[in-house]
């Protein structure tokens, strides 16, 4: 493997936000969190509400292999999800890169680039790493590949400084367009919307030179409103599958009244479309991985149960639909109770939010 084989972008000349960006007020909140010892706090981070939602990296590198054609590129990729009962739309245009072979190849951002995206997230709510720049309308986190490198290893997701620089540019090269319900509007940007990096002599000189990567819009309107919400970082990244990681942070976010006795129901059909993540042919496959994803999420206490409470069959028996029951775990409830806390006073103490 080529270790030039992945660009690296100069710096350009970009420089660290200004200082005030690292001291506002919503920044702040993000980075603080309802705990009460610093190892309690480092397993915490922080969803984003509608970003979080998207399946924007749910196709898997088999089938990007299927799709990619001779020349190394990839169609436009098209999907749709609900949120909060609206129609969204998204259409991804797949990263360009150098491969590992020195050929260019589309990429579009998977699992690996998901697992970066957290880990930057996680990053930025350390003090003097993350920053909000609320007049530009700018967030983002200064890192380091050696910091970068050792969170992600720290949650059990051990990459090279190679498949690292790889997932940046793929993140800071594949453009997104969300498209609102009724038309009412879109988004359009990269994942990344700016990734500032250091070239391959600066790296070979010092590792632990800065880089600045900007959120996506999305996020930052999430800090700015206060809308995310703080969840189990590190046991999210402790689970196997991409589908498990899924399902926790979206109960992290929405299942905000978890308790014994109120159950947290969805169909089958509800968790295909939304997470683009059981997209099989035989519904007995779709099934068999959403209940593998359920067992996982039991087996480290974020369920204490799950049961299939109706079966919609059509023809010949076949699988139309399935309504799934899903009991917390009490250490996934106490998680949520401090996060509903932690909201609520973020909201008291910023007055006009």
């Amino acid at each position: 493997m080529k270790k030039d084989a992945i660009t690296i972008k100069e710096n350009g000349g970009n420089s660290l936000p200004a200082h005030t960006a690292f001291d506002a007020k919503q920044l702040d909140v993000f980075q603080s969190f309802l705990c009460n010892t610093s190892n309690e706090k480092d397993k915490l981070s922080n969803t984003v509400e509608l970003w979080d939602s998207i399946p924007k990296y749910s196709i898997s590198q088999q089938a990007m292999n299927g799709l990619r054609t001779k020349e190394g590129l990839l169609p436009r990729l098209e999907k749709i999800f609900i949120y909060r009962a609206g129609e969204y739309k998204i259409r991804v245009t797949a990263a360009i890169i150098d491969s590992d072979d020195g050929e260019e190849k589309a990429y579009y951002p998977s699992a690996n680039e998901e697992l970066v995206e957290d880990a930057l997230r996680k990053i930025a709510a350390e003090q003097k790493k993350g920053f909000f720049d609320k007049p530009d309308f700018k967030s983002g986190v200064v890192f380091s590949l050696h910091l970068l490198r050792n969170e992600l290893k720290k949650r059990g997701h051990t990459r090279s400084y190679y498949e690292i620089i790889k997932s940046l540019n793929i993140l800071s090269g594949s453009h997104i367009e969300i498209l609102l319900p009724n038309g009412k509007g879109f988004a359009k940007t990269n994942y990344l919307p700016s990734l500032a990096a250091v070239s391959r002599q600066k790296l070979n000189e010092d590792p632990d030179a800065k880089w600045i990567a900007h959120f996506h819009p999305l996020v930052t309107q999430c800090i700015d409103t206060l809308s995310f919400r703080q969840y189990n970082y590190h046991q999210m990244m402790s689970h196997s599958t991409q589908l498990a990681r899924w399902l926790h942070k979206k109960l992290s976010h929405n299942y905000t009244n978890a308790s014994c006795t109120v159950p947290y129901q969805i169909w089958l059909s509800t968790i295909c479309r939304d997470s683009g993540l059981l997209e099989y042919k035989r519904p007995n496959n779709v099934v068999r991985k959403f209940e593998e994803a359920l067992t996982e999420l039991k087996n480290n206490a974020v369920l204490i149960a799950f049961s299939r409470e109706e079966d919609l069959r059509g023809n010949q028996n076949k699988i139309l639909d399935i309504k799934y029951s899903l009991s917390p775990h009490p250490e996934f409830i106490k998680d949520v109770k401090a996060a509903n806390k932690r909201q609520k006073d973020a909201k008291e103490g910023l007055p006009g939010r």
